[in-house]
């Protein structure tokens, strides 16, 4: 089975496209698999980590929804991987490469979206959730991964430039998946208007979560098919600059729909001092991945979901009156 998938792989695939028999390999050299090929064994890697299990309680945009239907950050890497394989797959290029860099994409992604990566930040002085993603698919889970898989995970974010095309997919499906997503989940908080999107939106985009996905997706499709990169058109690409510009200004900064933000950051800022003052408190595990302590720190509150910062939050600072009863 695994032979007949590799010479489907030779005769069907782009020749833009990364065969699995050309990978760069592993860091660790292991015995191959008997079925799997090393991108589909990565894919398998990836779904079983504990990071990956996380991200169904790490926030996406909006911190501690009332809603059961906003996304998460799971729920935000399953619609990229969805995206990224339906392009990939029309492209000709490795669906299953597609497949494990966008499931790995986040993994490194601190709780409550941006607002805690930019705590860590503050903190330490840098802090990039795609930097943090490739560590804990290096150190702190050790899942030994091909080169490919790790460089597209490092360079997913649209000013970076992976070294394969199924990566340069995994980026622009992104953009496409927290687009359309995050105006859905804006509606329905109450930040955006449906009536009063832009213009372009309706023009060039389209109206509809669907039918924006559709757009966008046969726009790359149209634009890239049989050639050496993958992009929107020169109009599409504008309209999407435009409708970022938009989201950035009438969302992801805006005081009401980050109106826990603030909180947030307190809280893990103060999670962060507690633990610098009480290196006791920090699991031993995080000291065998390094004897630098704000390391230490950095990988253990990175690590953490919402829930799982709230629940030590409280622990470390909420008075518990038990002894009263």
């Amino acid at each position: 089975m695994k032979e007949d998938y590799l010479q489907f792989e030779k005769e069907f695939l782009s020749p833009y496209a990364m065969q699995s028999v050309n990978t760069l390999g592993r860091a660790e050299k292991q015995e191959p698999c008997p079925l799997r090929t090393e991108f589909q064994r990565d894919r398998d890697r990836i779904i079983h980590s504990k990071a990956f299990r996380r991200l169904k309680h790490k926030t996406q945009v909006f911190i501690t929804p009332s809603g059961d239907h906003y996304r998460t950050r799971l729920t935000h890497t399953l619609e990229v991987t969805q995206i990224a394989r339906t392009i990939s797959r029309s492209l000709r290029l490795n669906e299953d490469l597609t497949e494990a860099i966008a499931l790995g994409h986040d993994l490194g992604h601190t709780p409550f979206g941006h607002a805690g990566e930019r705590v860590l930040q503050q903190k330490v002085g840098h802090f990039e959730h795609n930097e943090q993603s490739l560590r804990v698919v290096e150190v702190l889970e050790n899942l030994n991964l091909t080169h490919e898989v790790k460089d597209g995970i490092l360079n997913h974010r649209s000013s970076l430039t992976p070294c394969t095309l199924e990566g340069m997919v995994v980026n622009i499906s992104d953009k496409i998946a927290y687009l359309t997503h995050d105006i859905e989940d804006a509606i329905r908080a109450g930040v955006l208007d449906e009536n009063k999107l832009p213009a372009i939106l309706e023009e060039i985009i389209g109206k509809g979560k669907g039918n924006k996905i559709n757009r966008l997706v046969n726009d790359i499709i149209t634009n890239s098919y049989g050639k050496n990169f993958v992009s929107f058109s020169n109009d599409m690409n504008e309209a999407v600059r435009e409708l970022r510009s938009f989201m950035f200004k009438e969302v992801y900064c805006s005081e009401k729909a980050k109106r826990e933000e603030k909180r947030a950051e307190g809280l893990l800022k103060s999670l962060f001092d507690y633990l610098q003052k009480n290196p006791h408190e920090i699991p031993v595990i995080y000291g065998t991945y390094s004897k630098d302590l704000n390391t230490q720190i950095t990988d253990y509150i990175a690590s953490m979901s919402d829930t799982y910062a709230i629940a030590l939050f409280e622990h470390y600072f909420i008075p518990r009156n038990k002894d009263l009863y």
